[in-house]
């Protein structure tokens, strides 16, 4: 199995869909064979890579409520190498619907068991909640990926979030990591963004990336069109801020079998 990240962050807002499908596709762009898991009962992640909501084979509530094999609800994008697996309203309910479920934490990575060696890399675009769908992706995944927003109230949740990882590595998934936060949002002209950029920095010194993704109206424009906006406008700054995190995220591997600490 390729490397697994859960893109997570219980604040909405913070450009985390944004993140999972522009990441994705930067990483397919590199011919990463990349898979996109929409885990958020909006369904954004897959419109926003130009499904049809209203014709889908099936979804990832099939995977989890019915166990379906999660081969068969996986969608062709326009992108070579990228493929998703969408997301339908009918998730909200599977919260309750698995509150009782045996192996309820286990779900996610047990349908992902059967694409192993299939891709290079894994996102889960998780919903904005730390419950029992978020904890599945936390279960399945190598890491966690934190999209943050450069204004105010940043760090807000953000403990809250980093207690959930621990958890969960005491408990269901030893090996989970977390591999980075990414500054989303940017504003170079407002001073509150300089400062909670700073600030970040200053309390995570190792887990920030270099790569800042600004506010951007192409970036903002993409997803009514169905399409990431490495196919929308490649030369805005949007684009250039993810190309510029898939690199940093392909190069964070050999950081690791090197011995450098990450996070």
């Amino acid at each position: 199995m390729g490397r697994i990240l859960a893109i997570s962050n219980q604040k909405g807002g913070v450009g985390k869909t944004t993140t999972a499908i522009n990441l994705a596709a930067s990483l397919a762009s590199a011919e990463q064979r990349t898979l996109l898991i929409d885990l958020d009962p909006q369904g954004n992640a897959g419109s926003g890579l130009g499904l049809d909501k209203a014709n889908l084979s099936g979804s990832i509530y099939d995977c989890l409520i019915d166990r379906r094999p999660i081969g068969e609800v996986v969608h062709q994008t326009e992108l070579r190498f990228l493929d998703v697996v969408p997301s339908t309203p009918d998730l909200t309910g599977a919260e309750l619907e698995l509150v009782n479920a045996e192996g309820r934490e286990q779900r996610l990575k047990e349908a992902l068991a059967s694409l192993a060696n299939a891709y290079d890399y894994v996102l889960i675009d998780c919903p904005p909640s730390l419950g029992l769908i978020t904890l599945n992706a936390l279960t399945a995944a190598d890491a966690v990926l934190i999209p943050l927003q450069c204004e105010y109230y940043a760090m807000e949740g953000l403990a809250q979030l980093l207690s959930t990882v621990e958890l969960v590595q005491q408990s269901l998934n030893p090996q989970l990591e977390v591999e980075g936060i990414v500054l989303t949002m940017f504003d170079p002209r407002a001073n509150i963004s300089h400062q909670v950029a700073d600030e970040v920095r200053r309390v995570f010194p190792r887990l920030v990336f270099d790569a800042v993704v600004p506010r951007n109206v192409r970036l903002a424009e993409s997803p009514s069109f169905g399409k990431p906006v490495l196919l929308y406008d490649i030369r805005s700054k949007g684009c250039e801020a993810y190309l510029q995190l898939a690199r940093e995220l392909q190069k964070r591997p050999a950081r690791r079998r090197r011995g450098a600490r990450v996070a």
